[in-house]
């Protein structure tokens, strides 16, 4: 059993996920406002978030930053906004993903799985160590440096890192990737796949905009070179 916290100041939306989260064998702890759900994802016992974007105190964007900042808990976003702007902010202040209301409950439940899986097999078959150039790959201690300066990553970034560095100067699918690292239920999601490469090469590469180590193959997927 999971404990999740709904952040949703509509009362039937509450009600409704409380029940088929409930029905599931999940444990729910609810919050109608951003304030409150920042302070209870601090909490510890919280398996995950589930925010909705217009809450009447805080932009949930900005909510997701607070959360995040706090604790690497999942956070899905359920929300009326279906635009790739609000997509794409959400994911670059660490969602992990998002629902667009009205939502079907299969989808959402099949989501909510995939975000708690606590060790995907994202990244089985990776060296301990790799080392290109002066960055520091050490997989044994899930570590990531570059010239002996520790490279923090969030959870996702590090296991997209860690399934392309199982397959390093080989080309990696859009779909194998997403099915390993975001789950089954996210093979059409390339929106995601596309913020956390973008994400990856902002720490990793040297120069962001002229990427040596993740490597875009068009239309393909991407490559982890290491020469």
């Amino acid at each position: 059993m999971s404990k999740i916290l709904v952040v949703d100041d509509e009362a039937q939306i509450r009600k409704f996920l409380r029940i088929s989260l409930g029905a599931s064998g999940h444990q729910v702890v609810e919050a109608e406002t951003a304030a409150e759900g920042i302070r209870l994802a601090r909490e510890p016992g919280i398996d995950l978030v589930i925010l909705d974007l217009g809450l009447p105190d805080m932009d949930g964007q900005e909510a997701i930053t607070a959360i995040r900042e706090a604790s690497p808990v999942p956070i899905i976003v359920l929300s009326v906004r279906s635009t790739e702007v609000d997509k794409v902010e959400a994911l670059d202040r660490g969602a992990d993903d998002y629902v667009v209301k009205p939502f079907g409950i299969g989808e959402l439940m099949a989501r909510l799985r995939a975000a708690l899986r606590q060790q995907p097999q994202s990244g089985k078959g990776a060296p301990e160590l790799l080392k290109i150039g002066g960055l520091q790959m050490d997989f044994a201690r899930r570590v990531i440096s570059r010239d002996a300066q520790e490279i923090r990553l969030s959870k996702r970034e590090y296991d997209l890192l860690h399934f392309l560095a199982a397959r390093p100067d080989h080309v990696v699918t859009h779909k194998e990737i997403l099915t390993a690292v975001w789950g089954p239920a996210h093979t059409e999601d390339t929106v995601y796949l596309r913020v956390y490469v973008n994400q990856l090469r902002q720490k990793l590469e040297p120069d962001p905009t002229d990427p040596k180590l993740i490597l875009t193959e068009p239309g393909v997927g991407y490559r982890l070179a290491t020469q």
